[in-house]
């Protein structure tokens, strides 16, 4: 018997321990499909809701809903909404930073281009909506929270290698030696 039949079979397995705690499983080889789908979809979305705000014919404001969106409900960062939509300076970033950062990471996701990078801020933004669109009055998870699940999923199961420029990216070769190999950072933005 030779040592490839005796190991296990370690394709689409995936195991984590945190705080002492490890958990395990293995995905379906359909299991790629589904997070292509899922990151696809989250492009498609977050890519056109920026388009939408970039070349609307009123340019898109932050200020009325960093100010008034987060005051009801009993929001616990309701104070810090309220000083984001007080401070001119943040209300100009947020003008800015919410409809080119959703085309950015929309584009990203499309592509497959720093999709663990795209899929974190995709995700920070999902949690600042969360909080902005504060309502408990059907539970902690509303749809926000649930697509910010979607996004962490994305970066987790490095779908920018599925059919991704993620996958050419790292593997691209730098006189023998790949850019994965030669800069392990990358591990972190891409995927």
């Amino acid at each position: 018997m030779t040592a490839a039949t005796t190991s296990p079979d370690t394709r689409n397995t995936f195991q984590s321990t945190v705080g002492g705690y490890t958990v395990g499983g293995r995905a379906h080889s359909l299991s790629a499909w589904f997070v292509l789908s899922l990151r696809l979809m989250m492009g498609w979305a977050f890519a056109y809701s920026g388009f939408t705000k970039i070349t609307a014919a009123e340019p898109f404001g932050a200020g009325g809903y960093l100010a008034h969106s987060a005051a009801t409900n009993g929001n616990p960062l309701a104070g810090l909404f309220a000083w984001m939509g007080s401070t001119p300076w943040f209300v100009e970033f947020a003008n800015v930073a919410v409809p080119w950062g959703e085309l950015f990471i929309g584009l990203g996701l499309l592509v497959g281009a720093l999709v663990r990078l795209a899929a974190f801020f995709g995700a920070l933004m999902m949690l600042m909506f969360y909080f902005g669109n504060w309502d408990i009055a059907h539970g902690l998870i509303n749809g926000d929270f649930a697509y910010m699940l979607v996004f962490l999923a994305v970066a987790a199961f490095g779908a920018g290698r599925i059919l991704g420029l993620d996958a050419w990216i790292e593997n691209y070769d730098l006189g023998g030696q790949t850019l994965g190999e030669r800069y392990p950072v990358l591990e972190y933005v891409l995927g």
